[in-house]
């Protein structure tokens, strides 16, 4: 099990990325979050198996997108952090 905290920059924000990125998450079985940031880019908090916030990272940065992802991706830092206990599903922020 892995954390991670993902900064999307690019054309992210008012395409339905937040969207995409929670069925994405949902369907590789992560729990966690997306939200717009002030500056333009989205944050994604997600936790669980190593391999699916992997194929999560993929589908995010994939050019061409084979999933139909929204908007345009520049690109993406990820942090990588502690389990939290508790938590339940994706939601958008």
């Amino acid at each position: 099990m892995e954390r991670v905290t993902i900064f999307v920059r690019g054309r992210v924000q008012g395409v339905g990325f937040r969207w995409w990125t929670r069925v994405r998450a949902l369907e590789l079985g992560l729990i966690g979050f997306a939200r717009n940031m002030a500056d333009g880019r989205v944050e994604i908090c997600a936790q669980g198996p190593a391999e699916a916030i992997e194929r999560l990272c993929e589908l995010i940065e994939e050019e061409p997108s084979t999933t139909r992802r929204p908007g345009h991706v520049q690109a993406c830092v990820v942090h990588y952090g502690h389990l939290k206990t508790g938590l339940s599903g994706f939601c958008e922020m």
